[in-house]
């Protein structure tokens, strides 16, 4: 895991003119007078008040305030150069309102990263022998202070990383936290607290009126700021959304220069997507997209009522001449027979529409998954086209998304054993390898391939790959860690785990502390079933894992907290592990007899 935006962002403090005197009302108080340094008119202010017998409640001066202020910071400043955390802590419980150091967010943000200061003093300042009594000292305050004030901040993705640093046994050669220990991480820390400390203190002695005024003002941009970021994000979306539709009409007109023709049911998904704000997809189907039209007709046919319609029937295919075009046509038309293959299936209407468009694949088996040919559809996945592999690879990843889509691809054990060795090998290839990875772990849902992957190794080829989270996809870390679960689910796997179990805690433990959170669920699911084999629970226990596993219990996500519960306490469990609790019988299957995904 990498620690994301370690580097400390500069606090911008709220101006605080003395321009704002002309906007604020008169009080019977030199106080504001005082603090913006109209020293003048706070003479003549008293003069007046003196002359008229009216009382003038007594200020301390700007001398006096302003050197009891450079006090106090020179107190916080030097506690922090001296890494004198007690100290440091105690002034800025006194010093520091409670409602910014409860409140506020900069606060608190600039709190967690104190404590990480604190936490590696002796780390960054120790040039002779370490006294590890002191850090291990520090290391147990800052585990209690992420237990306690810091357990908020784990909600945080900046901070999510730094919630494993207690148990990190050498911070400094440890690459999430290398950020920390440079040269500049510190000053910039210090700057920070300067920053700080001048704006809060001299808030600390700001009149009354001042504040409210502030306070108001503060407010007023916070409500401007919402308004402003949801205005930006509905626009990043159409934005996002007019660039995917224009790379698709680009290829559109490409197609058509050579001769292509475009469907109307490709132009309504096209139009679907571009007017999704404005017209429900029931609408978008009343159009009729077989006459000429206009961005404006589609537009004006989004307000009329929609009609209701059927959903229309696709053409049929001639599938005993597609086979022979995807086996000895050339690339580009390969390309692009099994792209309109895959999007005649995604684009279908889900329902009756789309299981004609499987049953049509399977019937006619179109991937060849029942030919006993040497030469097959299914050798496309070795192609020397990249785009050919690809789009090979996408079209049995959508047709694997189906139940019985699984089942037409499990009859051939050749194309799992491939899609493995294509897994394994398909480093340089990653779009290849997604797409691979994604058929693998909708096929683990059964059994049979499960039992097929298990020997082949895929287990331990997953751990391996997900020791290193950085360079995969967030696509290849959701579908590495789901298809370890799901093989984790058989004994076989357990067996395979426990031979390795030290290696295979230490990359589940990193993964709950990533900050992908689809990943959670899949990594407890995987903990929770390795954890039944007696000699991973004594791994588990030697390496302290209870303790991991409460640092990731979250208020407010009780489901989440449930499943670490139900984790500790099989890691407790005294059971001793009954193979004949699962029965690894082929004839068992399946667990996904009609779930489309």
């Amino acid at each position: 895991m990498e620690v994301s935006n370690s580097r400390i962002n500069p606090i911008t403090p709220a101006a605080t003119s003395t321009s704002l005197s002309y906007n604020l009302p008169y009080r019977r108080s030199p106080q504001y007078l005082r603090f913006c340094d109209f020293e003048e008119t706070v003479k003549i202010f008293e003069k007046e008040c003196k002359g008229k017998g009216k009382p003038i409640p007594k200020t301390i001066g700007n001398g006096l305030r302003d050197s009891k202020t450079l006090i106090i910071q020179k107190e916080f400043l030097t506690s922090f150069e001296d890494g004198d955390e007690k100290v440091f802590f105690n002034l800025w419980e006194e010093h520091i309102p409670e409602h910014i150091r409860d409140k506020d967010a900069q606060s608190q943000k600039l709190e967690f990263y104190l404590h990480i200061h604190f936490a590696i003093f002796p780390l960054k300042t120790t040039l002779g022998a370490l006294d590890r009594s002191d850090l291990d000292e520090r290391i147990a305050e800052f585990k209690h202070y992420l237990e306690t004030r810091g357990a908020a901040m784990s909600q945080t993705t900046e901070f999510l990383p730094y919630y494993a640093l207690p148990f990190v046994p050498n911070p400094v050669a440890h690459p999430s936290f290398k950020e920390l220990f440079k040269d500049s991480w510190t000053p910039e820390l210090r700057k920070r607290l300067e920053q700080f400390l001048s704006l809060i203190l001299k808030a600390n002695n700001a009149p009354k009126l001042l504040t409210l005024f502030l306070q108001q003002q503060l407010l007023d941009a916070e409500r401007k700021a919402a308004t402003y970021m949801k205005r930006y994000n509905k626009m990043q979306a159409d934005y996002h959304n007019l660039i995917g539709v224009t790379a698709e009409l680009v290829d559109s007109l490409e197609a058509t220069v050579t001769g292509k023709m475009i469907t109307p049911e490709y132009l309504q998904s096209v139009c679907v997507r571009l007017f999704s704000n404005q017209m429900r997809q029931s609408v978008a189907q009343s159009i009729d997209f077989t006459r000429p039209g206009t961005a404006s007709s589609m537009l004006r046919a989004s307000i009329a009522p929609p009609k209701s319609k059927d959903v229309p029937l696709l053409p049929s295919l001639d599938y005993e001449k597609l086979k022979k075009d995807l086996m000895y046509g050339n690339d580009r038309l390969k390309a692009l027979l099994l792209q309109a293959l895959r999007w005649r299936l995604t684009r279908s209407y889900p329902g009756e529409q789309r299981d004609t468009v499987l049953q049509g694949y399977i019937s006619n088996d179109l991937l060849q998954c029942n030919s006993s040919n040497q030469r097959s559809v299914l050798q496309l996945l070795n192609s020397k086209s990249e785009v050919v592999r690809q789009y090979m690879a996408r079209l049995i990843n959508a047709i694997a998304s189906l139940a019985e889509g699984r089942i037409y691809l499990s009859q051939n054990p050749v194309l799992l054993r491939t899609l493995e060795n294509t897994l394994k090998n398909g480093e340089k290839d990653y779009l290849m390898r997604e797409n691979v990875l994604g058929a693998l772990q909708k096929l683990s849902l059964r059994r049979a391939a499960q039992t097929a992957m298990i020997q082949d190794g895929i287990v331990m080829w997953l751990v391996n790959v997900l020791e290193d989270t950085d360079s995969l996809s967030d696509y290849t870390l959701e579908y590495s860690v789901a298809l370890l679960m799901n093989l984790c689910l058989r004994t076989a796997a357990k067996k395979k785990c426990a031979q390795h179990a030290k290696h295979v805690l230490k990359v589940l433990s990193d993964l709950l502390g990533h900050e992908n959170y689809e990943i959670r669920p899949y990594v407890n699911g995987a903990l929770y079933s390795i954890l039944a084999i007696p000699s991973i629970r004594e791994e588990a226990k030697a390496m302290g894992m209870e303790e991991i596993l409460r640092c990731f219990c979250k208020e407010g996500n009780a489901e989440m907290n449930r499943q670490i519960e139900f984790i500790i306490k099989q890691l407790n469990s005294a059971e001793a592990y009954d193979d004949g609790l699962e029965s690894d019988d082929e004839d068992e299957d399946d667990y996904d007899e009609v779930r489309d995904i």
